[in-house]
């Protein structure tokens, strides 16, 4: 195994823009500054969501999460970081500018949710406003780490906020269970101040016990499956699954705010943010002055088509106006063809046609469809090309699908598989299905329904199957399969090693 290290660089720190040079510094304080009101407080909560929302980081969640996978591929003349993504290139892996933007990004976001969680309880902020605020930081530091967890294995724990530049050096985690016991002590703090609120752009209760879930379900199939590092986890597998059934069943059984829409086409309505199924989603608005309170996703999915807008056909007789796009991630064909004919999720969700305004399939564009393309990210009423588009960061079908693999093959977990399946026009799975082979099968229902939701490495990774799906990975070790290096320029910034 490579040994990994880390600084938390004061260049990241005070970078606000790749593209913006005159935004202020970001994640240092002062005591001036310190929380004197609940509207301090509402800031400050926000700067640490607003972290999410950087383009690097956004658009991270697709570019690691789908592009090394065997969903989709790049255009051939995208640029070097994408296609050494794509085409598992470790040995540049180190350098790989979407991957230090990744890296560096979640490090400000923990920053910044680290200053939150010092600063609230010393100021004068009512009670209630404080577990609120609390428990939001509580969560993000959570999810920040668990990115960084799932990413690149064993990372630097930060706990204290960086005000200077000799704060920035940083212990390495000793083993995973250090990085989980920070992530699941985060989970259970959250849970406990939180209320079930749900709010766009905001964590809630659900949203914690959500995460947990996901945490767990993680760490038991990676120990299950062998994972490097994950094998040395202090729990085994069963006590982990253990764990994330009781998170994930919370979420499915303590609650009557989050739930299934058996609308599949109404999940991705733009205009529908706080739709049953989205427990933790993103907030971009077309309305946003600048990109990342605004967003471009659509056009990372969508075909470039010279010649003006597009209709998409919903298949009812209507059709959605839509932009071009970039052409950046290409469906790939052998992923489509994995899909049943019958599955709306394949037939509908993607695209393999577009018409003019009358509905006429487009005789304006000819091969301008050179892939079938995702309309999950679809904004009918775009300004230019701001959009509303958001990523969809915890569905409730995920933590359904999770409760589901977590217990294995009962009735109750049958019932959500099947209902996941009969949303999307496919029959019932069959009866009598054994542990391994259950969980290969929401493994395999995961695939199909949260496809370009940037959750398709993770679950390679932690069934140990990037080697076996990815063409591309074929080859590597396992360790480089389940762990992305930290970024070198970050090695080469610490002066400590």
């Amino acid at each position: 195994m490579k040994i990994r290290y880390y600084i938390f660089i004061l260049f990241g720190l005070l970078m606000a823009n790749s593209c913006d040079l005159t935004e202020e510094p970001y994640g240092f304080y002062s005591e001036d500054n310190f929380y004197k009101s609940e509207a301090d407080a509402e800031s400050a909560v926000s700067y640490a969501y607003d972290a999410l929302t950087y383009l690097e980081y956004s658009r991270g969640v697709f570019m690691l999460g789908d592009m090394p996978t065997d969903e989709v591929g790049p255009k051939t003349d995208e640029g070097a970081d994408a296609q050494a993504l794509n085409n598992w290139t470790v040995d540049n892996f180190s350098n790989n500018r979407s991957l230090y933007n990744y890296f560096k990004y979640a490090y400000i976001a923990i920053n910044r949710t680290n200053g939150i969680l010092e600063a609230i309880p010393a100021s004068d902020i009512p009670a209630d406003a404080q577990k609120r605020y609390l428990g939001e930081a509580y969560f993000l530091r959570a999810w920040n780490y668990f990115n960084l967890v799932r990413n690149f294995g064993l990372v630097p724990v930060h706990k204290e906020l960086v005000a200077e530049l000799g704060q920035t050096a940083a212990p390495m985690a000793q083993d995973l269970d250090e990085l989980y016991d920070l992530i699941i002590g985060d989970c259970r703090r959250a849970i406990e101040l939180l209320e079930v609120l749900p709010a766009l752009g905001r964590a809630d209760e659900v949203s914690a016990q959500a995460l947990a879930a996901k945490a767990y379900i993680y760490m038991a199939s990676s120990k299950a499956s062998s994972v490097p590092l994950y094998t040395d986890l202090a729990l085994d597998a069963a006590t982990l699954y253990d764990s994330a059934a009781y998170f994930s069943g919370q979420v499915l059984n303590d609650q009557a705010t989050y739930g299934f829409d058996p609308d599949l086409m109404h999940i991705y309505d733009v205009e529908s943010p706080r739709g049953p199924e989205h427990i933790f989603l993103m907030s971009m608005d077309r309305t946003g002055a600048i990109e990342g309170d605004y967003s471009k996703i659509s056009k990372l999915f969508i075909p470039y088509i010279s010649g003006g807008d597009i209709y998409i056909d919903n298949g009812d007789g209507t059709y959605d106006k839509s932009h071009d796009g970039w052409s950046v991630f290409q469906t790939k064909e052998t992923f489509y063809n994995t899909y049943d004919g019958a599955d709306a999720r394949g037939q509908v969700l993607l695209v393999d046609a577009v018409y003019d305004e009358n509905g006429v399939e487009s005789a304006a564009f000819p091969g301008a469809i050179p892939y079938r393309f995702c309309r999950k990210y679809v904004d009918p009423q775009f300004i230019a090309d701001k959009t509303s588009t958001r990523p969809f960061l915890i569905r409730y079908t995920d933590i359904a699908l999770t409760y589901a693999e977590a217990v294995g093959p009962t009735a109750e977990a049958y019932d959500l598989v099947n209902y996941v399946r009969n949303r999307a026009g496919l029959g019932d799975l069959p009866a009598g299905l054994s542990v391994v082979d259950f969980r290969d099968r929401i493994i395999e229902e995961r695939s199909w329904e949260l496809a370009f939701e940037g959750n398709r490495l993770y679950d390679l990774r932690r069934i140990n199957k990037v080697t076996e799906m990815v063409d591309e990975a074929a080859g590597i070790t396992d360790e480089e399969a389940a762990f992305y290096p930290i970024p070198q320029l970050e090695i080469d910034l610490n002066q400590g090693l």
